[in-house]
């Protein structure tokens, strides 16, 4: 069976060309076969059921049963949820994450769970406690992360879109590798009700789709004010992505200091050729600086972590996870997390509870916490000249597994592109806009806060006129 995007399954529903209770089976077949590791569980009793009684209803949700793929973070009642971490091994939660009900409410059929870097800290899902997940286009190169398993998933047609978290690019990068749509929606738009907390001040749930308008699609059944998550925003109208195919009067800066060293030759190319294409239709392109945006790294990787080393202390073994045996409470914490924490959130927990300690908050948490604010306020003058931004996505293509595991600095500059504006708390998309040493680049576009409206309407604009639709390697 043809592989279709999530608009074409729910027109081919609709119109009796097939059922939701096929596109589920189908969509089961590819998952269980998996050579990618993209999936850490499935739960196809649950998604055949759900499917055939979306099929008998007499009123077909406005989703009609198209199956999706869940990261791991995300809490689902009675299926494992770990975040890709042992100490959560095992845990079943006993409520559901008010974004993939909101999607179960519209007849989303949620086929299973998606591999991660561990409680979404890594660039490449390779830090999963669990297993590798491998980039469909090139099975030696990562997926990006941390919702590597989300892009995967999407990249290898086992479904046609998925749900990720982004805190600091771990939607965006992921889609750029794998060659896919990813959206990261402005801080509040869409409930963490149900997320498992990294850093929240900037965690937000958004979609990976094949296409900007599956994409937009996903996003308009999530947003929305929530009572159980008081950093939600009730601003949302619906969402239409127009048939343009002209950019005319769109003002669109390209950030000069996301063109700079570091950028691989490639990527630039890619970038500057969709930039091209832009003007071409009409767009007028203007050079914008964020002097700021240079301190963006070290600014989360200091904020980031404090917020982990305080959100994770909850994982004790006490309540729930994985319980190390010991003889008395102290050593019971200790071994419970000495074991059930890996590497690069050892790494991270330390470094953030370091950044908070007495004699040292004032000189490196407070200090980012202000390099913020002058982000922040660098987008508002750049907003103020023109109405979005552009970028690479990631500053490479998809790199080889292991080639960055002993280097945390190299790792950290894979979300160089894309941590200001998580920063700022700002929606931003990426779109595939072309392909360097048989590898897909992505294409950054990042608006006001609330404007995914336009990011949509411009995106899908250039992905028309880019036309990119390779197929990986694998696939083809």
């Amino acid at each position: 069976m043809e592989a279709l995007t999530a608009e074409q399954s729910i027109a081919a529903i609709t119109s009796g060309q097939t059922s939701s209770e096929e596109l589920v089976e189908e969509a089961l077949r590819r998952s269980e076969d998996d050579p990618w590791g993209a999936f850490l569980a499935l739960d196809g009793e649950r998604a055949r059921r759900r499917a055939k009684e979306i099929d008998a209803a007499a009123e077909r949700p406005p989703l009609a049963g198209v199956p999706i793929a869940i990261k791991d973070v995300l809490s689902t009642r009675d299926l494992e949820t770990t975040a890709g971490s042992q100490i959560l091994k095992g845990f079943r939660p006993l409520y559901t994450a008010t974004c993939i009900k909101r999607l179960e409410r519209a007849g989303a059929v949620v086929v299973g769970k998606t591999n991660m870097d561990e409680f979404a800290m890594g660039s490449s899902t390779e830090n999963s406690s669990y297993q590798l997940t491998l980039n469909p286009w090139d099975m030696e190169t990562v997926p990006g992360g941390s919702s590597g398993g989300s892009a995967a998933t999407v990249a290898a047609r086992q479904v046609p879109w998925s749900l990720g978290s982004d805190t600091g690019g771990s939607i965006r990068q992921p889609a750029s590798l794998c060659g896919v749509v990813g959206m990261k929606p402005t801080y509040g738009a869409v409930s963490r009700y149900g997320l498992i907390a990294f850093a929240s001040s900037l965690d937000q749930v958004g979609p990976l789709a094949r296409t900007v308008r599956d994409s937009a699609l996903l996003l308009s059944h999530i947003v929305g004010q929530d009572p159980r998550d008081s950093t939600s925003l009730d601003w949302w109208k619906p969402i239409e992505v127009p048939d343009t195919e002209r950019l005319d009067g769109v003002k669109i800066g390209v950030i000069s200091e996301m063109l700079e060293n570091g950028i691989e030759s490639g990527v630039k190319s890619a970038t500057e050729a969709a930039t091209a294409t832009a003007a071409e239709l009409g767009a007028e392109i203007t050079e914008v600086s964020l002097p700021s945006s240079r301190h963006g790294i070290a600014a989360y990787y200091l904020i980031a972590p404090a917020e982990a080393s305080a959100n994770l202390a909850r994982f004790d073994g006490m309540r729930y996870g994985a319980r190390a045996a010991a003889d008395d409470l102290l050593e019971h914490y200790e071994r419970t997390r000495g074991e059930g924490f890996g590497p690069e959130v050892k790494r991270r927990i330390m470094l953030g509870t370091f950044a908070l300690a007495s004699g040292y908050y004032e000189a490196y948490y407070a200090r980012a916490q202000r390099v913020r604010t002058l982000i922040v306020r660098d987008f508002g003058e750049a907003f103020e000249k023109v109405d979005l931004l552009l970028s690479p996505t990631s500053p490479t293509t998809a790199f080889k597994i292991g080639e960055r595991v002993d280097d945390p600095y190299a790792m950290y500059m894979s979300d160089i592109c894309t941590i200001p504006m998580s920063l700022a708390g700002l929606p931003a998309i990426s779109i595939p806009c072309g392909v360097a040493d048989g590898l897909p680049v992505g294409l950054q576009l990042t608006g006001p806060a609330f404007s995914e409206n336009g990011l949509f309407s411009v995106a899908h604009a250039l992905e028309q006129a880019i036309d990119f639709d390779a197929l990986p390697e694998t696939l083809s």
